[in-house]
């Protein structure tokens, strides 16, 4: 398996931009592939993706291509950094351009929205064959990463070289990849920790303080350990970048549209009027959705995610969630 020097990112949303600009950057021939023809004609008049990272100017390698063949030729490796609902579509016309020698990693955070199913098991099922693969999680957030700040990141493979030749593409003096072999549950903690952001989100505003937050975050990492453990995740995953630290992230920063979602929520805003003003996808109430599918397959309580999603989808309201929550059966921690 050779080095990987040319990279195609799929996906030129804001985290998909971020991450092509620092490969770039770091000296890999790389190309940023969107479906929009006219958004690319845009971000090839600017040299920059104006709409979602205003003001990162892109490097001189960063080519820029709304053909899918185009973005795929002879490249060393795909990325793709679509939202998670979209991966299996963002599969499917990737696959003629895909073989058993090809390198793919994710980025994309969250389940099948159909299924539940993880989508290491929706890549499997739509490209019909093995190829090496990898997923790279973990507290990110893109304007950060683009602007050169220090960040730490998790890439998950069952393939060694695969492995360290992705995170020598990535690493430099500001941006740290730790290595797994935990593809499961990596891929567990994106999804669980934008539900869980959500609901801090909706305590804050409901005003409930720095208190209830810290009991939803702690409580959060809890029900994310226990559905990891029963799809076979492992506890060290958790408590690390992919785990932990996502989740924190996520529940404390403004720049998280999970939190700025459940914040609005909290104070009695319509979820659409909510998601019109984000202006982006919000993960986390998909992912409410696909965790609960999930979760239910496999025997799993999550009581936290439930009433996220009973509030997001049969409109319970904020204040009786969090009584629900409080009047629960007393239990021991662990």
């Amino acid at each position: 398996m050779s080095a990987i020097k040319s990279i195609a990112v799929l996906g030129a949303g804001s985290y998909g931009t971020a991450l092509a600009v620092l490969l770039a950057k770091n000296g890999n021939q790389t190309r940023l592939w969107a479906r929009d023809a006219q958004q690319v004609a845009q971000m090839q008049q600017d040299r920059a993706n104006q709409h979602y990272l205003p003001d990162i100017p892109f490097p001189d390698n960063l080519e820029l291509t709304d053909s899918i063949e185009t973005a795929l030729d002879a490249v060393d490796a795909v990325l793709i950094s679509v939202p998670s609902h979209a991966f299996g579509a963002c599969l499917e016309l990737a696959k003629p351009y895909l073989n058993e020698q090809s390198r793919l990693i994710w980025a994309s955070k969250g389940l099948d929205p159909e299924t539940g199913d993880l989508l290491g098991s929706v890549l499997q099922a739509n490209l019909g064959f093995e190829l090496p693969h990898a997923i790279l999680s973990g507290p990110t957030f893109a304007k950060e990463m683009a602007k050169g700040m220090p960040t730490a990141i998790t890439l998950a493979s069952k393939n060694k070289k695969l492995r360290k030749q992705f995170a020598k593409a990535l690493h430099n003096d500001r941006f740290r990849v730790y290595l797994s072999k935990d593809i499961v549950g990596v891929q567990i903690g994106g999804a669980v920790k934008n539900v869980i952001a959500i609901g801090a989100g909706i305590a804050d505003g409901l005003g409930f303080g720095a208190n209830a937050r810290t009991a939803l975050i702690t409580r959060g990492l809890a029900e994310m350990m226990r559905l990891g453990k029963a799809m076979g995740g492992k506890r060290n995953t958790f408590t690390g970048m992919a785990g932990m630290g996502d989740l924190v992230l996520t529940c404390t920063d403004n720049q998280s549209r999970n939190r700025r979602f459940g914040m609005a929520l909290g104070q009695g805003k319509a979820r659409a009027d909510i998601e019109a003003q984000i202006g982006q996808v919000v993960e986390g109430v998909r992912n409410a959705k696909e965790v609960k599918m999930l979760s239910e397959r496999v025997g799993v309580e999550m009581p936290i995610c439930d009433v996220v999603y009973k509030i997001i989808y049969q409109n319970l309201d904020a204040k009786q969630a969090a009584h629900e929550l409080l009047t629960r059966d007393l239990k021991r921690e662990s």
